[in-house]
């Protein structure tokens, strides 16, 4: 395959993408999309990529190369979009999270008493620092592993495990232990 505008340095790439060259946004794509899909990867998807080049694209009239070099904007580009996506999809899965259905089927006091336990465990998860609680609803609410919640947040095993130690530690604490706080339970009797 020829690339006409390899000998280019990126700079001129940009500028030439910013006249509106195809070809010169095709050789910026070739020597930074997988850079860039590795870095957008790490952080949570291959969307950022192709969101990034449109970025790129649209924005290349406004790149100035006496501020940086050309790789670094694009990759910032691609972080940037890639942090984007995974703030919207923390948003998403919050919102979620409060529109849960309530557990029916059983009787009326199980219920009240199933709705209270999850009203406390949402109140004492939002009391949580937003790095303990993104991982603990992940995990649980969002079914991920340790290892998927370290590769989708672009951070190490060891962290992800520290954060949801810590987490569920300090929910114990927020809740207290079982049958001390509150001794009802569904099947019990209050007299």
């Amino acid at each position: 395959m020829s690339r006409p505008l390899a000998h280019l340095s990126d700079e001129a790439l940009v500028l030439l993408a910013a006249r509106s060259e195809q070809s010169a946004l095709a050789e910026l794509y070739d020597r930074y999309g997988r850079i860039a899909y590795g870095l957008a990867l790490r952080v949570l998807r291959e969307d950022a990529v192709q969101d990034a080049f449109l970025s790129v694209w649209r924005t290349a009239p406004r790149f100035l190369p006496e501020r940086g070099k050309a790789s670094s904007w694009i990759l910032t580009l691609v972080h940037r979009r890639a942090v984007d996506l995974v703030r919207r999809e923390q948003l998403r899965r919050a919102d979620s999270l409060e529109r849960v259905p309530e557990p029916g089927g059983g009787s009326v006091e199980e219920d009240a008493w199933l709705r209270l336990q999850r009203e406390r465990v949402q109140a004492a998860l939002k009391q949580l620092p937003d790095q303990q609680r993104e991982a603990l609803e992940l995990a649980y609410y969002g079914g991920f592993s340790q290892s998927e919640l370290a590769e989708r947040l672009g951070q190490p095993l060891g962290t992800i495990k520290s954060r949801m130690f810590a987490g569920l530690a300090r929910l114990r604490e927020l809740l207290g232990d079982p049958g001390t706080e509150m001794s009802w339970s569904p099947g019990t009797s209050t007299s």
